[in-house]
């Protein structure tokens, strides 16, 4: 497959990312997917820097290929998570970050060699990110799973591209190599694909939760937290049947506690990826997820993606 040359600059063999979940993407399945010639990314969420810094080590045992790390800027602990990212600078090629600006730290991470990708939901956003100095940004669609914007990859992707000059990343509703190859033609220069990882053999989520995604039908996928302004898609379960009726009940009240809210989802994905408890478990996925119907091995995931693309594409884009 013929590589952008942002994409020949990471060191990649294949121009796909694999999503920065948190609580999902830890340092094997970053490092399964890096070795398939993807670029696998950790998930730093809202974990201490030591956390982080074990992932990182992990990652570095199992792979000789760069991979990247998800930087959450609203996380309580970001400061220590890119000081143990910086330590690292030989190894990770990659920093892609979501909730705020990464402007504060770009003279930092530019210093170490290391790519600055945010994931930006709106035009608006991309440019700003675009202006603040970083060197590509990673357009995600409402379909994705886990916390998303207001437009589709659809409509979203072309208009990022048509708005910057930077490399734009595509993701949101990628599943296959058909959904790659579209976003090459929206002018995206690569993907990133967080759902189908979920179901990886080298993926953490509990067999429940991995069930539930290779279950999935097309409608099977709800958003929760719209109310509260934080949208979140995740798997149709008692977990979000109850939290959506919770959250309607405060809605209609003249002073929603949307703490309680809070409270009620605090902690909901880290038990759904460690026990698959369902009925305290938010089990976030994609729309894509019912398209998903077996698992894999990350590399099979990745070659078969970029296999059909390539065909799809007739060997280049």
């Amino acid at each position: 497959m013929q590589l952008s040359s942002f994409m020949q600059s990471l060191g990649l063999k294949y121009p796909l990312f694999q999503g920065g979940m948190a609580w999902v993407a830890d340092g094997k399945l970053a490092a399964a997917v890096s070795n398939a010639g993807g670029l696998g990314i950790i998930g730093g969420g809202n974990a201490p820097g030591e956390a982080v810094a074990a992932e990182i080590k992990t990652a570095s045992s199992l792979t000789d290929r760069p991979f990247g790390v998800n930087v959450m800027l609203l996380s309580p602990h970001v400061d220590e998570v890119v000081a143990e990212v910086l330590k690292a600078k030989d190894k990770i090629a990659v920093v892609t970050t979501g909730a705020g600006n990464p402007a504060k730290y770009l003279e930092q991470f530019r210093a170490a060699n290391i790519k600055v990708i945010p994931v930006v939901g709106s035009v608006a956003l991309a440019r700003m990110m675009e202006r603040s100095g970083v060197d590509a940004v990673i357009a995600e669609g409402m379909e994705s799973g886990g916390h998303i914007g207001r437009l589709t990859t659809m409509t979203l992707v072309p208009q990022v591209v048509d708005a910057v000059k930077i490399p734009v990343i595509a993701a949101g509703g990628i599943g296959d190599g058909r959904g790659m190859a579209a976003a090459f033609m929206l002018g995206a220069q690569g993907v990133q694909m967080g759902t189908r990882f979920l179901v990886a053999e080298e993926s953490k989520v509990h067999p429940t939760y991995k069930k539930a995604v290779l279950k999935a039908k097309d409608i099977d996928t709800m958003v929760t937290g719209d109310y509260a302004g934080h949208p979140s898609r995740v798997i149709k379960n008692p977990m979000a049947r109850e939290y959506i009726k919770f959250e309607k009940a405060e809605a209609a009240k003249d002073h929603p506690n949307y703490e309680a809210l809070a409270e009620l989802g605090n902690g909901s994905l880290r038990k759904a990826v460690l026990t698959g408890d369902p009925k305290k478990g938010a089990y976030m996925a994609g729309e894509i997820s019912g398209m998903i119907k077996k698992e894999q091995t990350a590399a099979e995931i990745v070659h078969e993606v970029c296999g059909q693309a390539e065909q799809l594409l007739g060997g280049g884009h």
